[in-house]
């Protein structure tokens, strides 16, 4: 059992406090219904990669401020499936590297992060399209795209075979 303070729905309240944002600003400026939000905040709805997208950058944090403790533990969206396997705090920065998985024939539309942030990914396996909304890149095995995240973006495959990658996202501090 989680101890008081350390689940989901706490740090989601501690922020929206911190912030001085009602349960219904932080739902608008999310893009997301309020009884989504109250749900997360009491632990009665589990989120989707894109919820925790546009609720992380809707705070101007990095996802890992919402779901640090849950290292190893997928997170779903509708195409793509992370893990999260390290964070690194460095004077001014986070850096998030998440392994994961885009499935096929599905596009997965993400909320813009907050200003200044970047995406990172390079390529196992399968070929991505992944990037900026109207106009993203593409890249193959063994190849690296980047792109600013603070505008939306999407990931998909091209082809039909699935795409295994990492992820780096880069959150400035301040």
């Amino acid at each position: 059992m989680e101890e008081r303070g350390t689940s989901l729905g706490d740090r989601l309240r501690e922020l929206r406090a911190a912030r001085g944002m009602s349960l219904s600003e932080l739902a608008r400026a999310a893009g997301i219904g309020k009884a989504t939000l109250s749900g997360l905040e009491h632990g009665t709805r589990n989120p989707t990669l894109e919820t925790l997208y546009a609720v992380a950058g809707a705070l101007g944090v990095p996802l890992t401020a919402l779901v640090r403790e849950q290292h190893g533990e997928p997170v779903r969206g509708s195409a793509v499936t992370a893990t999260l396997l390290e964070v690194f705090d460095e004077p001014g920065v986070t850096f998030e590297l998440l392994r994961m998985r885009v499935r096929a024939g599905v596009v997965q539309h993400s909320p813009a992060h907050a200003p200044g942030v970047t995406e990172h990914v390079t390529v196992s396996e399968g070929v991505l399209r992944a990037g900026p909304d109207g106009a993203p890149l593409v890249a193959g095995p063994g190849e690296h795209i980047a792109w600013a995240a603070d505008v939306p973006h999407v990931y998909g495959t091209v082809g039909p075979d699935e795409v295994v990658a990492t992820l780096l996202i880069r959150t400035p501090r301040g």
